[in-house]
Order: structure tokens, then C-alpha cells, then sequence
């Protein structure tokens, strides 16, 4: 089974936000070594501009070294209409699949209201460009968009679960979550689950809650993968809560969540016979 991260970041210098890892740098070959110890094949790298104004490029110059490791959601200032012209062709650049912008702070999801992003939905539709977003913490607009742009493939980050809560303040938005699971063009990446417990591996708290999320989204719009550099535990601890802790993941449904689905979704042809 070849197993692919559905988020990671890689970076060369600025000072890391949040729970990420307190280092100036964490380099492709920092998280190769990593990936390898944990039997982790291959990864999605997430640049993250918001400490490394650089790290859009070098997640490609990382992509095109080693191009069945790494592929990339890229981003750019989405409200300069000076930017708006990169969108075509953006898959030109090594290793680019598609955008992704994390929306965290109440002034950046106003955005979705006040029409400043009015222009990307159609235009990230026509290029067919997929865009992750932490949709968890406006579910409502999330959803407005996914109807209004159906052929706009979308993903919810890191579950799509409550950012800030742990344990069952987590899943409070559970339903509101899985009935986007009605819209086709919804996917969701796995990503960072074990934040949300408060418990030790393997995070018994929490494996009902996402158990309800993979029912309703299915094994080929369910992602794992983990943004490592803010985990509470292990890389390979990381891989075995989803390979070996959760009894209703098994067979084929495993191998897609584990990596086939992220790339069939984000149109990354990797082999996987």
C-alpha cells in the first residue's frame, strides 16, 4: 500500500505559527528522512507563506527534485487583482495540483462575504483547480460556494472539525460537517487528528467522531495524512492510529484513504499497482 500525507509543510526560514515546531527551517530533506522512518511514500505540500514568504517556491523547486515525493496546494494574495492572471496555467509549475488558502482569522473569512472572492470560485472552475480550505470554521459559507460552483472540487482541512476545540468541542459542528458530504465536489483531508484529542495514541476519544465522518464521505473523499510539524505525537504513530487503531478501516477502503484517494482527487498521477 502506498501511503501519501495529504498536508505538509516544508520551509527555509521565518518564525512557525501556532503548535508548528519552533525552527527557522524544515527542509524537503528534513521531511524525506521523517516520511522514510514512518513508511510514508510521498506527500502534498502546503507552502506556508504566512512565515516563509518564499515557501510557494521552494514547495516547487522541492516538487521538481524529487517529483514522485512531493507535489504541491500553492497560493497567492487572492484580493490583488494584479495576481488574479497566475490562476491560468497555474498548474504549469512543477509538482502544482492546486490552491489552497487556510481562511483562519475573521477578517480573511470576511472575504468570502464582502465579494472579494467572488472572481476565484469560476475561475479556480474553469481551470479545474481544486482548493482546500479550513472550511471547519465557516461551514456555512463553505457550503454556499460548493452549491453555487459544482464543478469546483473542494476540500475541508484538518477534518473539518471545530480548529480550536479538543475532545467532543471538536466535533460540535459534527452533522452540520457531514451533511456537505451530500455535494459531490466536497472532500475531506484527515489531517491533523490526533490535535483533537486530549488522550494519548490512539486518541480512543476521537475515533467514533471520525468513524461518522468517513461514513458519510467515503473511503475516496476521506484523506489522510497529518501536518507533522505540529503533531502531538510520532510520524509513524501518525500512520498506525488510521493503519491499525481504527477496526472499521480495513481492505480497499484503507488503501484509498491512506493515499489513492488524495491523488486521484487532487489529479496526481502517481503509481499505485
Amino acid at each position: 500500500m502506498k501511503i501519501v500525507d495529504a498536508q505538509i509543510h516544508i520551509w527555509t526560514r521565518g518564525n512557525p505559527s501556532g503548535l508548528h515546531r519552533k525552527v527557522s527551517s524544515f527542509t524537503a530533506e528534513e521531511a524525506l528522512a521523517e516520511m522514510a522512518e514512518a513508511g510514508v511514500d510521498a506527500a502534498v505540500l502546503h507552502p506556508p507563506l504566512s512565515w516563509d514568504p518564499d515557501a510557494n517556491a521552494y514547495a516547487t523547486r522541492s516538487a521538481a527534485t524529487y517529483p514522485d515525493r512531493f507535489a504541491v496546494m500553492g497560493q497567492f494574495p487572492p484580493r490583488d487583482p494584479a495576481q488574479r492572471h497566475r490562476i491560468q496555467g497555474w498548474r504549469d509549475q512543477p509538482g502544482m495540483l492546486g490552491l489552497r488558502w487556510a481562511l483562519l482569522h475573521p477578517a480573511e473569512q470576511e472575504w468570502l462575504r464582502d465579494g472579494s472572492l467572488d472572481w476565484l470560485w469560476p475561475a479556480a472552475e474553469r481551470e479545474d483547480l481544486p482548493i482546500a480550505m479550513m472550511g471547519g470554521l465557516f461551514l456555512q459559507d463553505f457550503r454556499r460556494i460548493a452549491e453555487a460552483h459544482p464543478g469546483l472540487r473542494l476540500v475541508l482541512d484538518h477534518c473539518g472539525l471545530v480548529r480550536t476545540g479538543q475532545d467532543d468541542a471538536a466535533f460540535a459542528n459534527l452533522d452540520e460537517l457531514c451533511a456537505l458530504a451530500a455535494l459531490p465536489n466536497v472532500a475531506v483531508k484527515a489531517t491533523g487528528a490526533p490535535h483533537y484529542s486530549t488522550q494519548g495514541y490512539p486518541f480512543a476519544n476521537i475515533q467514533d467522531g471520525l468513524h461518522r465522518i468517513f461514513d458519510a464521505f467515503g473511503p475516496k473523499r476521506f484523506f489522510w495524512g497529518t501536518d507533522i510539524t505540529r503533531m502531538p505525537c510520532s510520524y509513524r504513530q501518525c500512520v498506525t492510529f488510521f493503519t491499525e487503531e481504527l477496526p472499521w478501516l480495513r481492505g480497499e477502503d484503507l488503501d484509498w484513504v491512506m493515499g489513492r484517494a488524495v491523488c486521484d482527487w487532487l489529479g496526481w498521477d502517481l503509481a499505485f499497482d
